[in-house]
């Protein structure tokens, strides 16, 4: 019943607390995304958007590499200082698409391996980092009381609900949380079908996962591997 935050275990400055700010404030300038908190795709980061217009983005990539920037977006716009770098802000329902005018300062934010251009979510008040911890807990309370049934109707829904803005460790730690009580429940078919996204990883020995895995990447990952196997092995009888 592990709670690892795959962000906030590498880096806790670059934690996704996915909590909204509320109801969306309308922006500043005409042509900016409304006020909120966005969750990059897979869950691998954060842009934040004030009423004022102000913004911040954090992400990290492989291997702990991160991007940090802020600015101040105009008409759906932010020059970031000192540089040739614009980064465009298209907003579309609960979506905000982030792009530059690739200026060769861009990369400057970022680490190697990381990035920040692309889709960011507004998670649906289900989804927020507060709402799926507290799910979580009360999913716990009913496995440990046994009440298996309940337990499953309280957690399943995370995965299919909250799948753009899961980070994929804490997505992984569902699916064996979820697929060892369908287990319990002895619905041994379900299990196995809620582990089949990490049956590859897991016929892999632990050096294996090391080979195919940036560094620390793999160290956060071998544990919901090994669990996995554990879980594995139970379902298949």
């Amino acid at each position: 019943m592990k709670s690892n935050r795959y962000l906030r275990l590498l880096a806790a400055a670059l934690a996704l607390p996915c909590a909204l700010l509320g109801p969306a404030a309308a922006s500043a300038q005409a042509g900016n995304p409304a006020a909120g908190e966005y969750i990059f795709e897979r869950g691998s980061g954060q842009l934040r958007i004030k009423a004022d217009g102000h913004f911040d983005i954090t992400t990290i990539g492989a291997n702990a590499h991160t991007c940090a920037l802020d600015g101040t977006i105009a008409r759906g716009k932010a020059k970031l200082d000192g540089t040739d770098c614009v980064v465009n802000f298209a907003a579309s329902a609960d979506k905000v698409k982030v792009t530059t005018n690739g200026a060769e300062q861009c990369r400057d934010s970022c680490g190697a391996r990381a990035g920040f251009e692309g889709t960011y979510t507004r998670p649906t008040p289900g989804c927020t980092d507060k709402a799926v911890a507290a799910t979580r807990r009360n999913f716990k309370r009913q496995y440990d009381a046994k009440n298996y049934a309940a337990a499953r109707t309280t957690l399943a829904p995370v995965l299919s609900d909250c799948d753009e803005t899961l980070d994929w460790i804490t997505k992984d730690w569902i699916r064996n949380d979820l697929a060892l009580t369908q287990y319990k429940l002895d619905d041994r078919a379900a299990c196995l079908k809620t582990l089949q996204p990490l049956a590859e990883d897991a016929a892999l020995t632990d050096e294996g996962v090391k080979e195919n895995y940036p560094p620390a990447d793999a160290e956060i990952f071998l544990p919901v591997v090994r669990a996995t196997r554990t879980n594995l092995k139970l379902c298949r009888g």
